[in-house]
């Protein structure tokens, strides 16, 4: 289709869990895009991982066929978009390929922190937006309390919102016709040169790197070479096509379509998301606006539980980022836990995405280490460098000041949950800087955290206090200094690798005398006394001893006198105190995986 006042490319943004997928399903059976017999729940879903936990971890495109009663025959190009805030880049892409939006929300939880953050992306994209109540075909739905919130904090007239239900199929007609309606013709057509977007990228072991692309101006047919404007590389378009859901060949992508593209790069790195494709014989002038380079967050060492796994860990992680540029892993070893992988994450989400596919995917059993953040290091000679793993930091001297990553955080609570709530930003060095009442229920709180301290278990905390009717998304904010120590255990007065973190000063000694404590009940006992101290710059700050097993020394005594045993008791004392200067404590593999996995839990 090249009429372009034809086509509409839209995409359905919203928090987690408000419906997104199920809506999608409904628009696809509407269209008949999909037979009958061909249609599922969740059919946009393809991960097995998504179905499970309902939630969408990559962006899936398709294009659709509709007759409108009156106007005659459209094309839409629908972007289904992740909901969660670790996913933010992505759906900031997926919304920069399109016109417009379609804003769900739930009739029976309302407007929720994703809900805020992605009407915001939208807006800053220049997207019209079609506001939709969800689920009104639940008992507890709640119209005039979300229309009242959709004027209120999103300034989107209510007038203009449709009500639907995604499993009914209640008022997909009307969100159709709304899209022919309301939403624009494709943008930015009219510009000299080709300029085609990348969106998204999978990597299929068969046919390389295929693009998810939208074509803004400028025709690309097959055989053509592309240039990328980001690195000036060139590569050869091997097919190219759109979604139907299933990819369908095509001969050429017009202005205003949305498709794939087959190249001849085998290595998912070499394409970067948000990067403007262009023809090298006349390229444009100017990409398309708002391309970054997506870097990793949140760092954590994974390793395998049985040593000889290591070698299929290294296939399947290598496997893994062909298909997800924005994870990153590099070999590492540690004295305790062997060989394994020091693995870089988008967030907590992203990250236990990754282990869970690890597990399932390939069937292995891992261990991964407390995740850490990117520290920037200030040495007292004027360099800056920066550090994901506690055991590369710098000797304390050598510091002059340590900077971590902190997040501005939008929380929204119920207004008898606000206290507990404060009290844990508190805990966790985060401040409160504005407090808004959205409705007579609920508070939205906005606040400065260390991204640190939200790294294991904010989130658990956070659902627990407000009995999970709390919602909290953030963006990365800028960098601060922090009163930051490198703390680590020291078992026999031998420091151990897996075990060191870098931690507030303050917090040091409590979270120094919780691990001792743990790691006391877990080792075992051996002949002579166990020191397990924490550290913080060769100053012990916590200690708990466990005590020596005793063998009965004096068992053969029968009778005689009193001397004879205490004879073998010095003795005994003696080889235990020899025992103690050269005896070696090797901690068992399972002692680490206890530690690990308790403290990756809280």
């Amino acid at each position: 289709m090249d009429d372009l006042t034809k086509i509409r490319n839209f995409c359905i943004i919203a928090h987690v869990d408000h419906g997104k997928t199920t809506l999608s399903d409904r628009l696809l059976e509407t269209t008949q895009t999909v037979e009958q017999r061909q249609m599922k729940e969740q059919l946009l879903d393809s991960m097995d991982l998504e179905r499970e936990r309902g939630i969408t971890i990559k962006s899936h495109p398709v294009s659709m066929s509709y007759r409108h009663p009156e106007k005659g025959e459209y094309l839409f190009n629908l972007i289904d978009t992740p909901g969660h805030v670790d996913f933010a880049y992505e759906v900031s892409r997926s919304l920069a390929a399109c016109e417009g939006a379609i804003l769900l929300i739930d009739a029976s939880q309302g407007v929720e922190a994703q809900t805020v953050a992605n009407t915001v992306l939208a807006h800053e994209q220049g997207l019209e937006i079609i506001p939709v109540f969800n689920k009104v075909d639940l008992p507890s739905s709640n119209l005039p309390l979300v229309q009242r919130q959709l004027e209120d904090i999103l300034a989107v007239p209510a007038n203009e919102a449709i009500c639907a239900s995604g499993k009914t199929g209640e008022g997909t007609e009307e969100i159709l016709d709304a899209i022919v309606q309301r939403l624009p013709t494709p943008r930015l057509h009219d510009y000299e040169g080709t300029r085609i977007l990348i969106f998204d990228s999978v990597y299929d072991a068969f046919r390389g790197v295929i693009c998810y692309v939208r074509v803004f101006s400028g025709t690309v047919r097959k055989g053509d070479t592309v240039l990328s404007m980001s690195d000036g590389r060139k590569t050869t378009i091997k097919d190219l096509g759109r979604f139907s859901p299933k990819m369908v060949s095509e001969d050429e992508l017009t202005p205003g379509r949305v498709g794939y593209m087959v190249t001849d790069i085998r290595d998912v790195a070499d394409i970067k998301i948000g990067d403007t494709l262009t023809h090298p014989e006349k390229p444009a002038a100017e990409m398309l606006p708002g391309y970054k380079e997506v870097r990793p967050m949140v760092f954590s060492g994974i390793y395998p539980l049985d040593s000889s796994d290591y070698e299929k860990l290294k296939a399947s992680v290598g496997k893994l980022r062909l298909n997800d540029a924005a994870f990153t892993y590099q070999a590492e070893n540690s004295v305790a836990l062997g060989f394994g992988f020091r693995c870089g994450f988008l967030g907590l989400l992203h990250m236990e995405i990754i282990q869970e596919r690890i597990r399932r995917e390939y069937g292995l059993d891992i261990l991964s280490t407390y995740p850490s953040v990117v520290y920037r290091v200030f040495k007292t000679g004027g360099e800056m460098v920066e550090v994901d793993n506690p055991v590369l930091l710098p000797d304390p001297s050598e510091i002059e000041e340590i900077h971590e990553p902190y997040i501005n955080a939008t929380i929204h609570v119920p207004n008898d949950s606000i206290g507990d709530i404060l009290a844990l930003v508190t805990e966790k060095r985060g401040n409160c800087t504005h407090t808004e009442m959205i409705d007579d229920t609920r508070i939205m709180l906005s606040c400065e955290l260390p991204l640190n301290e939200i790294l294991v278990d904010f989130y658990d905390r956070l659902k627990s206090i407000t009995h999970g009717y709390g919602s909290m998304d953030y963006e990365i904010a800028d960098y601060q200094p922090g009163r930051l120590v490198k703390m680590e255990i020291l078992v026999n007065s031998d420091p151990v690798d897996a075990f060191a973190s870098i931690v507030d000063r303050d917090k040091a000694e409590g979270r120094g005398r919780a691990l001792c404590k743990k790691l006391k009940d877990i080792l075992p006992r051996q002949l002579f006394k166990i020191a397990l101290q924490a550290a913080v710059g060769g100053k012990v700050v916590a200690r708990e001893t466990i005590g020596a097993l005793r063998k009965d020394v004096t068992a053969k005594c029968y009778g005689g006198d009193i001397t004879r045993k205490k004879k073998l008791l010095e003795k005994q004392k003696e080889g235990k105190k020899r025992m103690k200067q050269i005896g070696k404590v090797s901690i068992p593999q399972d002692a680490f995986i206890e530690i690990l996995k308790g403290s990756s839990g809280g």
